[in-house]
């Protein structure tokens, strides 16, 4: 066992990140070099904030990454027990890994249609939920409360929308430099933390050691492309990057909440029960955000769901007057802002949690407003009368 507490194994699930961080970062380096030289660069589109031709497959990298530090954690003495025989979860994320992955290096190189690849995103959750890592409780707190066992198909039904939501939402966000990696990286450090949390009160529980080892994971491969990808970006994760970001998000998610039966528990117990619930919730908000406010948008105006457009919140931002490393900093706190908000109420005093939580609101909404407030102010001095043009 790793130091911090019987049943928390620290030191194996450092390891398994900083394995997944360091094998990503010498893996993107090489794909990058590789494709530089072959000249596989794709052309800057219209919709598209970066100015000079840039390659794809980060995605390779980061799924790389992470098979090799899911195959460390499967050979060390703690973490081995998040694998079979005692449980298949591990299993049926890297098979709905490596599903989701070839329908994104398909699509990186032959743009498939966007009926196809929601066929291949389903076909990933799908995979997923029949191997084992599906929900298979739901709680309804209607009349007193009640727990509602779902059956195979019911269970593959919810866990495959999660999933593909999830995935598309991560899509959505992947649009300017770093940010999608930086997503992923803080809600992957929120479930990490949480999980932590089960295995110290539970004496490690065996439930908590697989939305843990696919925590460390996600925040390791997302780690280790970040400097690779941070604008200016030299590589782009491509659509292989985004979806296995958001097959992960929703594999961890779906590990931690949907196996709570809390209709055992009583009323003053139900928050506490609930913990992995709200936190999932937090950790998806801001991507699915993004993936409700995309849709509705293009419903109200009649535009296809299919096109892309320059109408995400990262190209609003820009046109409000932040630059790309200033719309990752901007998302990256709102998201930490609920994500680990989100976690804190689960395991700190309500109030301490609260002011952390209104702390990094605060820091999120300046972080948002300042290039905006910054952009009016040098547009008024332009426009001012007898004002020197700027050169």
């Amino acid at each position: 066992m790793g130091a911090g507490g019987a049943g928390v194994p620290l030191r194996e699930l450092g390891l398994v990140l900083l394995v997944a961080c360091a094998v990503t970062y010498l893996t993107t380096g090489i794909i990058r070099h590789v494709l530089v030289r072959a000249g596989k660069v794709d052309p800057v589109r219209e919709r598209d904030v970066h100015k000079h031709p840039t390659p794809q497959m980060g995605g390779v990298a980061m799924f790389t990454g992470f098979l090799v530090a899911v195959f460390v954690a499967q050979q060390l003495p703690a973490l081995n027990r998040g694998f079979q025989p005692i449980t298949p979860e591990m299993g049926a994320v890297v098979c709905a890994g490596f599903v989701i992955v070839m329908v994104g290096i398909l699509d990186d190189f032959l743009e498939l249609d966007a009926l196809t690849k929601l066929i291949g995103q389903t076909l990933g959750a799908v995979v997923m939920s029949l191997m084992g890592l599906t929900w298979t409780l739901i709680y309804l707190p209607f009349g007193g409360g009640t727990t509602v066992v779902l059956d195979q198909v019911l269970s593959t039904v919810l866990t495959a929308f999660v999933t593909v939501s999830l995935i598309n939402a991560l899509n959505f966000v992947d649009g300017s430099d770093g940010l999608a990696a930086g997503v992923g990286m803080i809600t992957g450090g929120a479930i990490l933390t949480f999980a932590l949390t089960i295995l110290h009160d539970q004496g490690g529980a065996v439930s908590a050691y697989p939305p843990a080892i696919i925590g460390a994971g996600l925040v390791g491969v997302c780690l280790g492309f970040l400097p690779h990808n941070f604008a200016p970006a030299r590589i782009f994760m491509g659509d292989t990057g985004s979806m296995l970001i958001g097959l992960l998000l929703a594999a961890a998610s779906t590990s931690a909440s949907g196996k709570i039966n809390l209709s055992l528990y009583g009323v003053a117990d139900v928050f506490a029960v609930m913990a992995p619930v709200i936190v999932a919730a937090g950790c998806v908000c801001v991507p699915l955000a993004e993936l409700f406010i995309t849709v509705v948008r293009r419903l109200l105006t009649g535009q296809s769901m299919a096109v892309p457009d320059k109408n995400h919140l990262h190209h609003q931002l820009m046109r409000h007057g932040h630059t790309p490393r200033q719309v990752a900093l901007a998302i990256y706190l709102w998201t930490f802002a609920v994500a680990f908000g989100a976690v804190a109420f689960t395991v700190l005093p309500v109030y301490d949690a609260l002011f952390g939580f209104f702390l990094a609101l605060v820091l999120a909404f300046i972080a948002t407003i300042a290039p905006v407030l910054d952009k009016r102010s040098r547009d008024r001095e332009n426009a001012s009368p007898g004002s020197l043009p700027v050169t």
